[in-house]
């Protein structure tokens, strides 16, 4: 199987445990963060949305221009622009980056934050939205005669974009979701599922179910599945749960000074985020080293459970989700910039050389 590795490019160096330093955009953090995970060996590297970010295109245009090689996973809300422009907008930065783009499709997460930009639909709404935008999308791509599309949310007629993707049939499809009607659209759309850390059992239990449902379209050996940790990496595994401990009370700091801030809608509001906290009230260490402490605190607003030990105690941990089926890893650290070229260093090359031994070992085997 593959293996792919994934960072994360933020406008400006903070996390939960880091209060955020330097402009709001800040130029040389963004430039530096992308060479760091370029030169790290890092195949590609998400810029995430919200509404209180810079956006995600605009920075995918900029990482694309101060790098060679890094892919770009440009994270995208459907629902705001309609399919046809957005898909114009992948496609450009396709060849601007010399076939470098994909594009992460964010759809349910925090209602809240969806509602500052003006999207009041429910769940179930959105996704059935997100499944006929997605269709759209890949006829704006992959077409070669003009089309029309009426449905329930999108009127199209007459659409021939002459800019298509680079990359053959059409951009990569990273999908994010954890409820039943984002498994179903998965499903359909997918190239890659992704998933926020859980323990391995579930971690495998939510590969079969999506398994499950792409195989009503042929794709259950096509679709993928991607990992998101956080991992903290220490010289002995004392020193690195130490360190884990230092960022738990840094970030319970920041978050009491936060709660007098907040814009959040009160509960949690998305079934992934649910999940991380169920497993995080259950123990705070699942697996020998999957750390739940900073989810617990925080809600699990995002990717927020970490691997914890040496390099080879965490690519040990990773190698045991990649023979479970997990092909890509997203790794963004609390310390972003030092977390990036840490794993570059140390942690990346250790999990490439374990699946190669392992291939190989098994190739000596069946020969």
């Amino acid at each position: 199987m593959s293996l792919e590795f994934i960072g994360l490019i933020g406008p400006q160096e903070g996390s939960e445990s880091q209060a955020p330093r330097g402009p709001v955009v800040d130029v040389a953090f963004v430039k530096a963060l992308a060479q760091a995970q370029e030169y790290g060996g890092f195949d590609k590297a998400l810029l995430a949305v919200s509404t209180s970010s810079a956006d995600s295109m605009i920075l995918a245009s900029y990482a694309a221009a101060v790098t060679d090689k890094l892919g770009l996973l440009v994270a995208h809300r459907p629902g705001f622009q309609a399919p046809t422009f957005a898909a114009r907008q992948f496609a450009t930065l396709d060849h601007l980056s010399n076939g470098r783009a994909s594009i992460n499709v964010i759809t349910g997460g925090d209602s809240g934050d969806l509602q500052r930009d003006g999207d009041f639909l429910d769940k179930d709404a959105r996704y059935a939205r997100t499944d006929e935008y997605l269709e759209v999308v890949r006829k704006t791509w992959t077409g070669t005669q003009p089309f029309d599309h009426q449905g329930e949310h999108y009127r199209v007629e007459d659409n021939l974009t002459l800019v298509k993707p680079l990359q053959k049939p059409h951009l990569p499809i990273y999908f994010s979701g954890a409820s039943d009607a984002a498994v179903e659209v998965a499903a359909k759309h997918a190239d890659v599922y992704m998933m926020w850390g859980e323990p391995l059992e579930q971690v495998r239990e939510r590969i079969a179910k999506v398994r499950k449902a792409a195989a009503k379209y042929g794709r259950e050996q096509h679709i993928r599945f991607s990992l998101s940790l956080r991992p903290i990496l220490g010289g002995t595994e004392a020193e690195a749960w130490a360190r884990a401990e230092r960022i738990l009370e840094d970030a319970r700091h920041l978050h009491h000074l936060r709660q007098g801030k907040r814009r959040d809608k009160v509960g949690i509001n998305n079934i992934g985020s649910a999940r991380l906290v169920e497993l995080a009230s259950q123990r705070k260490v699942h697996d020998k080293r999957l750390w739940t402490e900073i989810a617990a605190l925080t809600g699990a607003a995002g990717n927020s459970t970490s691997l914890v030990g040496t390099a080879d105690q965490v690519a040990e941990a990773a190698l045991d989700y990649y023979n479970a089926g997990i092909t890509t890893f997203l790794f963004r650290g609390f310390e972003q910039l030092r977390d990036a070229a840490e794993y570059g260093q140390d942690l990346l090359p250790r999990i490439r050389a374990r699946v190669t031994q392992q291939g190989s070992a098994k190739t000596a085997h069946t020969g």
